[in-house]
Parts: structure tokens; C-alpha cells; sequence
């Protein structure tokens, strides 16, 4: 198996101080996060897992998946969910001019207020990839969040046993911890998000909105 990095070093946070990449180590609480959906391959599976242990995460959801599956994103609201931003068409900001990255953020924002009829003022970039400028930009508006731990659920070369081991290894107190809840992460979850589920309970963590 490949090297994966499943903890964000510390001096790429401190490069960019102004981004959320975890919450304060003073509590015992984890904050956990999926992003991409909400896609009917992945999302109800997950809302049944975090439902059965009554823990709360946050939703990063692209605007078109809302559109399609506006009945699957209520479902996440009415589950005590917080629901973020993530662009309408999963757009790396590294790769698109400013005016059209942020055109992307306000079509998702009016799916979200049109379908849901939220306004979240959390927003993850996808890829965690966005300009300078956007960001500043972005700013304005909303909080960006980052993550700490990344669980490689998107990864087919990643044995999920594995996988969930260092993911459970390099969880900490106040860690934003990045699942996704997609269509390529399916198999993933099913084998393993249950398992790390249980690992935060065990270990007595709470989960928390960010």
C-alpha cells in the first residue's frame, strides 16, 4: 500500500492561520465532517450509522447534489446536522478564475437558501484548493474549514481496515475529521466508518457542529 497523509502537518496549518483546521483541545469532542453529498449510494448509510449512536457531524454538500436529492439534504437538516458550502459543481479554486469560483459559492448558497431554506456560513473548498484572493473574498461571508485528519475514503488504494487504524490513530480532542459521504466512498463507509463510530465513543469523545 501506498504512503497516505492522514494528519494535515502542523506547519501547513500555521501557513494558513486564518483557515479552521480544528477546534480547541480544552474538551473531549471531535468534530466530524462529510463532504460531496448528498448522493442516495452513501448518505442514508451514513445517517443511519450516526443516528444509531445519536452523534451529530457537519455536511459539506455541492449545491447540484441538493438540487437532484433535495428530499435526501432535508433528511440531513432534520437529523440535528449542520450543512456547509462546498460550491455548486465541486470546483478546485486553484484551477478557476475568482469571479467564476464565486459565482460557484453563490449558486450552491441559493440552492441551500432556496431548497432548505438555510444560509450556512461555513464553507470547505473542495480539494482544499482556492486562491489567495478567494479566500480573502470568502472571507467576508463565511468561515473556511479545513480539516485535521483525513480518512483516505475517497482513495481505492487504501485498505479501509487500514485506513480507519490511522484515522482513529491521529484523532485527537477538537480534530475536524474528513469522511465523504460520495459515491466512490460507498464501499469505504460501509466497511469502515462503523468501526471508527465506535472508536469516539470508546474513547469518550462527543461530536459537535464546528
Amino acid at each position: 500500500m501506498s504512503f497516505f497523509l492522514h494528519k494535515v502537518p502542523s506547519v501547513i496549518q500555521c501557513l494558513y492561520p486564518a483557515y479552521i483546521w480544528h477546534k480547541p483541545r480544552t474538551s473531549r469532542k471531535v468534530y466530524l465532517t462529510f463532504d460531496d453529498g448528498p448522493v442516495p449510494e452513501s448518505t442514508p448509510f451514513v445517517l443511519n450509522e450516526l443516528g444509531k449512536r445519536g452523534l451529530k457531524a457537519s455536511f459539506f454538500m455541492v449545491g447540484d447534489n441538493v438540487r437532484k436529492n433535495t428530499s435526501l439534504a432535508k433528511e440531513v437538516l432534520a437529523g440535528g446536522h449542520q450543512i456547509g458550502n462546498h460550491t455548486f459543481h465541486h470546483i478546485k479554486g486553484s484551477s478557476i478564475d475568482t469571479k467564476k469560483y464565486l459565482d460557484e459559492v453563490k449558486a450552491c448558497q441559493f440552492t441551500l437558501e432556496d431548497c432548505l431554506s438555510i444560509s450556512p456560513g461555513l464553507f470547505r473548498p473542495p480539494y482544499g484548493r482556492l486562491k489567495k484572493k478567494q479566500a480573502t473574498l470568502l472571507q467576508k461571508d463565511f468561515k473556511i474549514v479545513m480539516w485535521e485528519v483525513l480518512s483516505g475514503d475517497f482513495s481505492p488504494r487504501l485498505d479501509p481496515d487500514t485506513a480507519i487504524r490511522n484515522t482513529c490513530k491521529y484523532t485527537q480532542a477538537g480534530s475536524i475529521v474528513l469522511f465523504h459521504d460520495q459515491e466512490k466512498s460507498a464501499s469505504f463507509l460501509r466497511k469502515g466508518l462503523s468501526d471508527y463510530l465506535d472508536f469516539i465513543q470508546d474513547e469518550g469523545f462527543q461530536t459537535a457542529w464546528i
